[in-house]
């Protein structure tokens, strides 16, 4: 399937949906942590999903895209880590953690292979 337009893009999609995960999790987050741990975690989720639609309105630049694709994932993995805060805060529980774990797994995967390969794209 040719990508027509970036909602085309199955990553693009679930880091959007995750991020949006995200967003509606930290709602529960106690109010101290506005402005640190739940602020850093929507903004770091959010990054994946801009990261990879400004990349691909620059694809005509291969260096461009790929250091957005790049960029996606160090802003994936940060999520991780602000995740494994969180469950060691005692913000989350074992499963939502490992759910949204397996999810950036994924899409940190998604964005390798897209890097990659993204010509057959």
């Amino acid at each position: 399937m040719a990508i027509q337009n970036i909602k085309d893009l199955k990553v693009y999609n679930a880091a959007f949906n995750t991020a949006m995960d995200i967003f509606h999790l930290t709602r529960n987050f106690p109010d101290e942590e506005k402005y640190s741990l739940t602020s850093q975690m929507v903004r770091s989720s959010r990054s994946i999903a801009a990261n990879i639609r400004e990349g691909y309105a620059k694809r005509s630049y291969e260096q461009v895209f790929i250091r957005h694709l790049i960029d996606s994932l160090g802003s994936s993995e940060e999520t991780r880590t602000w995740l494994d805060f969180a469950i060691k805060c005692d913000y989350i529980s074992n499963d939502i953690h490992q759910t949204l774990d397996n999810k950036y797994e994924e899409i940190g995967a998604m964005l390798y292979t897209l890097q990659k390969n993204w010509k057959k794209y």
